[in-house]
Parts: structure tokens; C-alpha cells; sequence
């Protein structure tokens, strides 16, 4: 969790994301993944899970183009949703706000797919310590875009574009090899 003047000008301490937090808008919805980001520990991995399933739900009804609407149409919502979140718990970048992993997660699966358990499971172990660990141009996102204002659901989101990318890149010379 960041430094709650990044996010609030005034100085108010940051709030607590709470059952009630959420459903007092639809962006807070959104952001802390429909409840997945209230977890006690380890939110991101479980927004993350949360996205793995919905995926699998997704897939089970949506065709590959449809999936790829829903992903193109939930980047800019996520960027909104992120932004009005951080701002009302008045952090720069929450962990309970989870949409970021949410999508980005969405286009690792989309663009993996169709693949089995277990490089789904890669796909997953990956992305999460892209994510976690933040390395190289992972890092470089996050610390160049993190920040307030308009920018700040972009920020929080834009480093996991970069987890999924170089996730995506990672799996490619995995597959290339094998």
C-alpha cells in the first residue's frame, strides 16, 4: 500500500475497504473484483483466482472475439473504476483494489487459450510473480505512471499490462523451446 498523500491531497488517512465500502458505488465494485479484493491476505492472488474462474465462465459462454469485446471494453472501465477507488480510500495504489490483476490476467488467459491445467497454472504462477516482484520494465511501469489524479487507475493498472506482457513473452519461449 503507497503513501495515502499520494492520493490525498488533504491529508485524510486512508479508509478501510469494507463490505460496506464497496457497495457505496459501482466503481468500488469493479475495482476490488467484485469482493475478491477484500480478501484478508494475499489480494492480489485472489482477485487473480477470481479472474482465472470468471475466464473459465467466460469461455463456457463467449467465443474468442466476444472475450476480447469484454477485455477492450474493461480497460478503460478498470482505469475509471481504479481511479474513483483509490481516490475515495485515498491511497495512490491499494492492494484490495484488484481490477489490474482482474484484465490483465483476462489477456494472458485469452491469448494463451485454448491450453491446459497446467500452463494455465504456469500462466497464473507467472503473471503473480510478475506482478509481486515487479522486475525490470514491470518496476519501471509502475514507478513512472503511479500517482493521483486522472492518472492514478492508469498507474495501477499499467504495470500489470507490462506483468501480462512479459508473462505472455515468457510463455512464448517456453513454448518455442518445447
Amino acid at each position: 500500500m503507497q503513501d495515502a498523500s499520494q492520493a490525498d491531497p488533504a491529508g485524510l488517512p486512508p479508509r478501510r475497504p469494507t463490505v460496506r465500502f464497496m457497495f457505496s458505488h459501482p466503481a468500488h465494485i469493479v475495482a476490488l473484483g467484485f469482493g475478491s479484493g477484500l480478501a484478508p491476505a494475499a489480494p492480489g492472488t485472489c482477485g487473480t483466482l477470481w479472474a482465472w474462474l470468471a475466464y473459465l465462465a467466460m469461455a463456457h459462454w463467449l467465443g474468442p472475439a466476444a472475450i476480447g469485446e469484454v477485455i477492450l471494453l474493461s480497460l478503460p472501465l478498470g482505469w475509471w473504476a481504479c481511479t474513483v477507488t483509490a481516490r475515495n480510500l485515498r491511497v495512490a495504489d491499494p492492494g484490495c483494489i484488484v481490477w489490474d490483476e482482474i484484465v490483465c490476467f483476462w489477456i494472458v488467459l485469452w491469448l494463451v487459450m485454448p491450453a491446459g491445467v497446467l500452463a494455465q497454472f504456469a500462466a497464473f504462477l507467472l503473471f503473480r510473480a510478475f506482478d509481486m516482484v515487479k522486475p525490470g520494465p514491470v518496476g519501471w511501469a509502475d514507478r513512472r505512471f503511479h500517482g493521483g489524479g486522472w492518472r492514478g487507475g492508469f498507474g495501477i493498472m499499467i504495470d500489470d499490462v507490462v506483468a501480462a506482457f512479459c508473462t505472455l513473452l515468457v510463455l512464448a519461449f517456453w513454448r518455442h523451446l518445447w
